[in-house]
This record gives C-alpha cells, structure tokens and sequence, in this order.
C-alpha cells in the first residue's frame, strides 16, 4: 500500500513535468507554425529549419515522454535521402536540370523528403495541439490534489470531507492518467503500423545484405585456406607418390622415405582440413551445445577465461554459432590488441534473448571505428536482430554485451553446417515473406488488413486528441464550475452542457481509438516474437 502510495505521488510530479513540457512548447509551437505558414507563401527556404527545429523538440518530447510515463516512442521518420551522385561530366541532375554543384540537388531532396514524410505533419500537430489539451490533462491530478488540499484548509469552498476526496482522487487517478498522457504522445510521434512494416522491411534488407556479404566472405576464406593449405599439400603428396614410383626399382630406401613424407603430408593436409571444419561450425557446437563449446574455446585460448552461464538452453544452431564466432573474435582482440591476461564470459537468458557478456582486463580504448573486428561482430549478429554494446574506457577494462533473439532448435536438428545455413536462410526468407506488407501470403500482412482500423479513423481520433480538452475543460467544465459558484459567465447554461457532451464524445472516441491501437501494437509485437 505504502508503495503503491509512493507511486502514485511521484505519479502527480511526473504530471507536472509533462505539463510544464507544454508550457515550454508554446514558442517552439509558434516558431514552427511560422515556418509552416512562410512554406505555403512559397518561402521554402524557412520551411527546413522549422522542420529541424520541430524534430529537435520532438525528440526530446520521446525521451522525456519514455522517461516520465514508461511509454517507449519510437522515431517514426523515414530515412534520409541518399547525396546527389556526379554523372560521368561533373554535373550534378535533379530532374531535367542539371547543375556545378551538388547544392541545390541535395536541397530538394531533402525538401522532398520532409513535405512527403507523414511525420512531419504528425509533429506540426502535435506541437499546436499537446499545450492546449494533453498538457492540461498532465496536470489534473496535480490540480485536483492542490484545490483538495485547500479546501481542507479553508481558502477555497468545498469543505474538509469534499476536499479529502477530490485530493485522493487525484493522487489515485494519477498514474493512470499519466500512462493514457504518454500513450497519446506516442499516438501522434510514434510510428504507424505501415511505418512500422517499412522498417522491419529496410532492416531486412539490409541484413540480408550483410547476412550474402558474409557468407560471400566466408567463401572467399575456405577458398582461400583450400587453395593455400589443404590443396598445396595433397599436391605436394601426389607428387611424392609419383617420385617414389620412379624410385622403387631402382632405389627402395630413397622410395621408402619419399612415401614416409608423403604420409606425413597426408596428415598435416587432414589436420588442415579438420580445422577448417572446426572455423565453419566446431563439432564440440554441434555435439555438446554453446556453454561445452565456449569452455573448450577457453581451455585453448592464452587468455585465463572464466566461462559462466544461467539457464541458457540449446537455441537455433545458426544462433549458437553466431555467438561462438562472436566471442572467439572477442577474445582474439583481447590478446591482440587489449594486451588483456584474463577474460570473464557470461551467458544468461531474458525472456526469448540471449545475453553473452564478454570481460577483459585489457587495456581499453577499443573502437568499432577503428578496425577491431567489432563492426564485423556486428555484421554477424544483423540477421538475428542483436545488438553490440561496447564499454571500453582508456585503461580497461572492456566490457563488450552480446543480445540476441535465441530462437529455439528445431525437431530433428543435426547441426551441420550445410543444413544449418539452409535453415537460417529459410527462416530469413520466411520472416522477410511475413514482414512484405505487399506479400499476399505474408500472415502480418493479413492480420494487419484485418484487424486494422482504416486511416482516416486514426486522423480523425488524432485530432479528437488534440482538442477535446478545449470545450471540455475551458469552455465547458471551469465555465460550469463558476457558474455553480455563482459567478457570471458569458455562455448560457444550454451551451456549456451542450460543450462538455462534445468534449465528452472526442475523449470517448479517442480512448475508444487508442485502446485499439495498443491492441493492434501488441498483437504485432506478439506475432513479430513468434515470427523471430
């Protein structure tokens, strides 16, 4: 109780904060207004800083939104357009017209790009609106808590008993009114389903970029390693099998020996082999699982590695590999370039992702900028959706986290390398397949035309958003309130009712509207867990 309590205080502060959130957006309102209207004049040139500086505060908006009432908003813009290109003359094109420099080109894609991107528009409402409504709202709990406590001291009329309840009905009514504060803030910055399908489709590509990138390195590598290794001393055996031929008539000793050093090259061609074998997926991986496989990496590495887990599993094989590969390169630069003596390498499990930590006592600095293999890691981990989280201050020691999706082996699941590599890529090009929202087998794609409301009703519950508040609370509500008092109102009593029943009906709709699309969210982070 006394926790919830707390809560429920520090939910009162947090109101305050976004509502002063909106006192400070006023000006920055009015300056991007401005700049919106001097675009429609034809000023464009005016147009792009009103822009930077509305997603300047929007950002922020996110952050202090996520900070305050737990509600993570994601950015919902598209991506940048890529920089004009010179043509073979030096010339840069933007449409028919052609020109020296590479200025007005950029300038109008980048226009192009901004007056296209529904967000931007998003923002402009959002900023007009959120002082005028959701900011207001902020500040009930706050508002009721201080008008109750002051009618228990007698300031202002209601009584000791109305003032009490009206006090504890906005400390309890605080947290609830704080997370729908937040969830309208992300109905209008966050990205829409569409956006978000246009995500998950870009970073698919580009795992999948990544993903034939590395294997078409990998190829490259066994290739390579075939042609300089393996090859060279079977060569090598063919012809001292065909010296020793020459030589068994004539010279037996001599051929006897010849055929000693072919065998021996035989066997150092086989040990080649074997660990070639062992650089595309290890045995020790595919018979004993990820923990075995590292505590074996740490029995040959130069480093004192300490391996440790929690609970970890066996996941899909091309997930354990990846993380295998991860943390050899991880402590090959901790010997090579961290100068590191001992390493600590965890594993754990949250929810359906896997956490590999990786600790050197080296001497720090690293870089993924600078060519320590971390940028490659990173290639490593795209196509399983997984992060790098790198802290590696000058003088050590380095702390390198490894997060991603464990996804679970299949039935019958033998581990080769060939079978594995088959199986990742059908699960990628299923995924892909899901996330297409043009794809007509895609089943995200179905859920979504189902279940998903029709645009329009979103704009329309964006603007019951923004301004209910306006004849609900200073046309409607405050007028009412003075009215009761008996303090003179311009407004006749038919209009205030008939005001608060329109503000009442925008609120319902938007709440209506909104429930629906933290259904239609979650159903999707539901069916994007399970598609992973």
């Amino acid at each position: 109780m006394r926790i919830h309590l707390s809560r429920s205080v520090a939910a009162v502060g947090r109101g305050l904060v976004m509502g002063g959130l909106g006192v400070i957006q006023l000006p920055i309102a009015v300056a991007a207004f401005a700049g919106l209207v001097t675009q429609l004049v034809g000023l464009v040139f005016l147009f792009m800083p009103a822009v930077r500086l509305s997603r300047w505060w929007t950002r922020l908006a996110r952050r202090v939104t996520r900070t305050m009432t737990g509600v993570a908003v994601s950015d919902p813009y598209r991506p940048p357009p890529p920089s004009p290109r010179p043509q073979p003359d030096g010339w840069y094109r933007d449409g028919n017209q052609l020109y020296r420099t590479p200025r007005v080109p950029s300038f109008n894609r980048r226009l192009d790009w901004m007056l296209k991107d529904p967000a931007t528009w998003r923002d402009f409402l959002w900023l007009i609106t959120y002082p005028l409504s959701t900011a207001l709202i902020a500040c009930l709990p706050a508002a009721a808590l201080g008008y109750g406590l002051a009618a228990v001291a007698g300031a202002v009329p209601g009584g000791a008993l109305g003032g009490l309840v009206l006090a504890a009905l906005g400390v309890l009514a605080a947290p609830y009114v704080l997370r729908a504060v937040g969830l309208s803030v992300a109905g209008l910055l966050g990205p829409t389903a569409r956006t978000m399908l246009a995500q998950r489709v870009r970073h698919l590509a580009e795992t999948r970029t990544e993903a034939v990138d590395a294997q078409a390195a990998q190829l490259r590598r066994i290739e390579r390693d075939l042609h300089d290794g393996a090859q060279a001393r079977l060569v090598a055996v063919g012809m001292t099998i065909g010296a020793a031929e020459q030589l068994l008539d004539t010279d037996p000793s001599a051929a006897v020996a010849l055929i000693d050093k072919a065998q021996e090259a035989s066997a150092a061609a086989l040990e080649e082999l074997r660990r070639l074998v062992r650089g595309i997926r290890p045995p020790v991986l595919v018979e004993r699982g990820l923990v075995e496989a590292l505590r074996a990496l740490a029995v040959e590495s130069p480093l004192a590695v300490t391996v440790t887990h929690s609970g970890v599993g066996r996941c899909h094989s091309a997930v354990e590999s990846a993380v295998y590969f991860a943390v050899t390169e991880l402590l090959t630069n901790a010997v090579r370039h961290g100068r590191a003596r001992r390493a600590r390498v965890e594993l754990r499990r949250d929810g359906d992702e896997m956490v590999v930590t990786v600790t050197d006592d080296g001497v720090g600095g690293a870089d993924p900028g600078k060519g320590s293999g971390l940028r490659g890691i990173e290639r490593r981990l795209m196509p399983f959706d997984g992060e790098l989280e790198l802290d590696s201050p000058p003088g050590g020691p380095t702390t390198v986290t490894l997060r991603l999706t464990c996804t679970p082996p299949e039935s019958g699941e033998d581990g080769g390398a060939s079978a594995g590599e088959r199986r990742a890529d059908r699960d990628f090009a299923t995924d892909a397949a899901q996330a297409a929202p043009d794809s007509p087998r895609s089943p995200a794609a179905s859920a979504s035309r189902a279940k998903a409301a029709p645009s329009w009703r979103h704009d329309v519950s964006n603007l019951c958003w923004g301004l209910f508040a306006v004849p609900l609370v200073p046309l409607g509500l405050i007028p009412a309130a003075l009215n009761a008092a008996g303090v003179p109102v311009p407004l006749p009593g038919w209009a205030i009712i008939a005001l608060i029943v329109i503000g009442g009906q925008m609120l319902v709709y938007a709440l209506v509207m909104l429930m629906q699309s933290v259904k239609e969210r979650d159903s999707e982070s539901a069916d994007e867990s399970r598609h992973r």
